[in-house]
C-alpha cells in the first residue's frame, strides 16, 4: 500500500473520531434537552437486553379477577 494512500486512511479516521468525541462531549456537558431527540438516541434506548418488559413486576399471591370463591389464586 503506498504511504500516501495510508495518510489519508488515517486522516479521515482522525476526523470521524474527532465528530465521534464532539458528539459524547455535547451529551455529556448537555443535561435536559429541548425537542426531539436525534434518531440515534431513541434507537439506542429502544435496543435492551433480556429481561423483563419495562412495566412488569411479579405478581405472586394476587388473585385474578376472573377468580372466583374457592378457585386457585394465580401464581
Amino acid at each position: 500500500m503506498d504511504i500516501s494512500k495510508i495518510l489519508e486512511e488515517l486522516r479521515r479516521e482522525r476526523q470521524q473520531l474527532e465528530e465521534a468525541i464532539l458528539s459524547l462531549e455535547r451529551l455529556a456537558v448537555g443535561g435536559k434537552r429541548r425537542g426531539r431527540p436525534p434518531a440515534w438516541i431513541v434507537a439506542a434506548q429502544q435496543v435492551r437486553g433480556p429481561g423483563r418488559p419495562p412495566g412488569s413486576k411479579n405478581k405472586r399471591g394476587v388473585k385474578s379477577k376472573k377468580a372466583g370463591v374457592g378457585e386457585v389464586e394465580i401464581n
